[in-house]
Formats: structure tokens, sequence, C-alpha cells
């Protein structure tokens, strides 16, 4: 398995980053707010997780190791795959999943593109015992290189605009979560933030 890269950012995609290793390009499928803390050019550390199927191997990468967990632990209940569960960390953070979870949250889990409501109820049941506690987090900081890119509204509205939503639909999220910046958010939050005020629009 591979646990980490760490490299030079070389290019930045929807879905996804090139990191480049001993001279070898690795392409990585990161979340949105992972991406939004990358820039091409500087330094990154990215924990990772190797998916293998039969006629592909995908490395998912994550901000910290706490992510990874969450990323892994959620394919565990049934079907959610690592696409689903990417998604689930595009939404929210591994501290919010674990929240809804325990809370039974359906509501919340049911925000996430691709889950229903019996989808959530199936996750809350599967993994309620196997969550671990609300207030558990590995997650170690972020190396340098990987800090939120200011200004946060641009950075913001590229992601959205880069996850395919109109540059219109970007500026009106972005301009719904701005209250956020100002109570100190940082720019994955703001992007969650968004991202679920387009999921409600």
């Amino acid at each position: 398995m591979i646990a980490s890269v760490r490299g030079t950012v070389t290019a930045i995609g929807p879905d996804g980053v090139v990191v480049e290793i001993a001279g070898f390009g690795v392409a990585v499928n990161c979340t949105p707010t992972t991406l939004a803390r990358l820039r091409v050019g500087e330094p990154a550390r990215l924990a990772t997780s190797l998916v293998v199927r039969e006629d592909s191997l995908t490395l998912f990468g994550f901000a910290d190791d706490d992510e990874r967990a969450t990323f892994e632990l959620l394919q565990t209940a049934s079907g959610v795959g690592p696409r689903l569960a990417q998604a689930v960390l595009g939404v929210h953070s591994p501290r919010a999943v674990r929240l809804a979870v325990a809370t039974k949250d359906i509501a919340a889990l049911s925000a996430v593109p691709g889950i229903g409501r019996k989808g959530a109820e199936r996750m809350i049941l599967e993994l309620k015992d196997r969550i671990g506690s609300v207030g558990d987090s590995t997650a170690t900081p972020l190396e340098a290189g990987v800090t939120p890119v200011q200004p946060w509204r641009e950075q913001v509205g590229q992601a959205l605009v880069g996850l395919g939503w109109s540059s219109r639909e970007a500026e009106q999220a972005v301009a719904a979560v701005a209250p956020g910046a100002d109570a100190g958010a940082d720019v994955p939050a703001l992007l969650r933030s968004a991202l679920l005020h387009l999921g409600r629009s």
C-alpha cells in the first residue's frame, strides 16, 4: 500500500493533482477541499489510499491521515465505493462524518450527492459501532505548501467551477458563505459550505 506521497505539485485538475516524485509524475485523486490547499510548483505531502481493481490502480489523496482513515472506513459500509466515500469527504470533514453517524443525522449524510435516505440509514447502522468517538482525531498539521491560498473567494470559486458549476453559480455560493470567512473559517471549510449551499439550491 502507498500510504503517502511527497513531492512537487506539477498540475491541478478538477478532481486530482499530479505530484512529481523522483522524476515520476504520480496522479492522485483528491477531494475539492484537499485541492483547495494545493498550489502548482509548491511541495506537498498527501496521505494516500491505493484502490486496486482488475483493470485499474487508482491513488486517492487526502490532507491528513484522519481523512484517509475515514475514507477507508466509509468503504466498509455496503454500497459505498471509493468514489462515494470521496464524495462524502468532499462535503463533510472526518469529524462531521463521525458526528453525523453518532447522532444519526440522516439529513447531513443525504446532502452528499449519490446518497439517499435509505443509503444514509444503512451507513449509520453499519458504521455506528466502528466510527469512533466524535472527539477522536488523528489529524496532523498540513505540510508546508498545502496551506490555504488567498484570496479565499477566488480559490473557492475556481474549485466550484472545476467541479462543473457555472461561474454565476459559483459566485452566488461564494457570496452565500462569505459570513463564514468573517468568523475565521478556512478555505476547505468554506468550500464545503458552498457545496452544501449549491446542493440545497
